[in-house]
C-alpha cells in the first residue's frame, strides 16, 4: 500500500515538474492545452471533416438553435472555453479551428482569406447542411462571419462581432508581428490596455516565437488578397442583424472602428464593454455573456428594417 502511495506521489511529483518546465518554455501550448481541455469537460466532442487542404477540426455539443463560434487570426477554438458552458445549456455549439489555425490543416504556406470562408462553408455544409446557425466571432472570425452571412443571407440568422469586421483600419495602433520582448509588451498593451496585468518575459518571448511561427505570419503573406473581401462601399449588402460588442480598450480595432460598422450597417446595435480588449471572450466572459445571451434571448430587430442601429454603454 505504501509502495503504492509513493509512486503515485513521484508520478505526481514528475508531472508537476514537466508542467512548470511548459509553463516556462511553451506557456502559450500550454494555455492552449487547458482551454482546449476545457472544451472537452464541458461536454463537447472533437469531431473532423476530411478538407481539400488537410482536416478541418471542431468541437461539437449541446442542442437547440445552432450558434457557430469562429476565433481570430493565430488563435483557435480552445478561446471560447470561458463562456460555453452557460451556452450549452440552451444551444447547440460548432467551435471550429479555422483552415491553417489550431489542429487544422494546412500546416505551412500562407493563409487566405478566400480558402479560410472556402473552408468554414465546407466545414458547414458537412455538419449542417442548410440549417439556419447564428455566427459569433472574434476579430478575423467576426470578418468571416459577415462575409459569410453576405453568401449565405438566408442561413445565417444574426452575427455577434467581437471586436472584428470587414472594413478597413488604416493605422492599426498595433504590431502584430512583434520581432523582440519590448514589442510584444506593446503589442499585448494594445490589445488589453493598458490597465492589463503586465505578462512575464517568457511569455512575452513565446509570443514573439508563436507569432513568427505560426498563422498570423502566414496570413501576413498573403495580405495583398485580402483588399478584395473588404466591404466598405458594400456593407448595406449586409441584411442580417448585428450585434457589435466591443472591448472599450482595444487599440487594433478600437471604439471608432465599432462605430463605423454600426453606421455603415443596415441593421446593427452596438455595445461598448469598459475595461475588456480586444479578445473580450478571455478577458471579460461574465460580461460577454450577459450582453450575448441577453441579445439570444430577445428578438433581432426585423431582417428589412433600415437605421435601426443603438449604442448601448455598459
Amino acid at each position: 500500500m505504501y509502495a503504492v502511495l509513493i509512486l503515485a506521489g513521484c508520478l505526481m511529483g514528475l508531472v508537476v515538474l514537466v508542467l512548470g518546465i511548459l509553463a516556462f518554455l511553451r506557456p502559450l501550448a500550454l494555455d492552449v492545452f487547458f482551454h482546449r481541455l476545457a472544451l472537452r469537460m464541458a461536454g463537447l466532442r472533437r469531431r473532423r471533416v476530411e478538407g481539400l487542404m488537410g482536416p478541418l477540426i471542431y468541437f461539437e455539443g449541446g442542442s437547440g438553435r445552432t450558434i457557430v463560434l469562429l476565433h481570430g487570426a493565430g488563435d483557435q477554438a480552445g478561446t471560447w472555453a470561458p463562456i460555453v458552458r452557460p451556452l450549452l445549456r440552451k444551444y447547440h455549439l460548432i467551435i471550429p479551428d479555422l483552415l491553417g489555425h489550431g489542429q487544422s490543416g494546412p500546416a505551412e504556406g500562407p493563409i487566405e482569406i478566400a480558402q479560410l470562408l472556402a473552408g468554414l462553408q465546407l466545414l458547414l455544409d458537412e455538419v449542417l447542411g442548410n440549417q439556419p446557425l447564428i455566427l459569433v466571432g472574434n476579430s478575423l472570425g467576426a470578418w468571416l462571419a459577415f462575409l459569410l452571412a453576405r453568401v449565405r443571407p438566408e442561413q445565417v440568422e444574426r452575427i455577434f462581432a467581437l471586436n472584428g469586421g470587414p472594413i478597413r483600419q488604416e493605422n492599426p495602433g498595433v504590431n502584430l508581428l512583434p520581432v523582440d520582448r519590448e514589442g510584444a509588451r506593446e503589442t499585448m498593451r494594445g490589445l488589453m490596455g493598458s490597465g492589463a496585468r503586465p505578462l512575464p518575459g517568457w511569455v512575452l518571448d513565446d509570443i514573439v516565437r508563436r507569432t513568427w511561427a505560426g498563422p498570423i505570419s502566414r496570413l501576413a503573406g498573403a495580405v495583398a488578397q485580402m483588399d478584395a473581401f473588404l466591404l466598405d462601399d458594400r456593407l448595406k449588402e449586409i441584411r442580417t442583424p448585428v450585434d457589435l460588442i466591443w472591448g472599450g480598450e482595444d487599440d487594433l480595432f478600437p471604439p471608432d472602428y465599432a462605430r463605423r460598422l454600426r453606421d455603415g450597417l443596415p441593421d446593427a446595435r452596438l455595445t461598448i464593454l469598459p475595461e475588456c480588449g480586444h479578445m473580450s471572450q478571455r478577458e471579460c466572459p461574465r460580461k460577454v455573456l450577459e450582453v450575448l445571451l441577453g441579445a439570444l434571448e430577445t428578438s433581432p430587430p426585423p431582417r428589412d428594417a433600415v437605421g435601426a442601429s443603438q449604442v448601448e454603454e455598459s
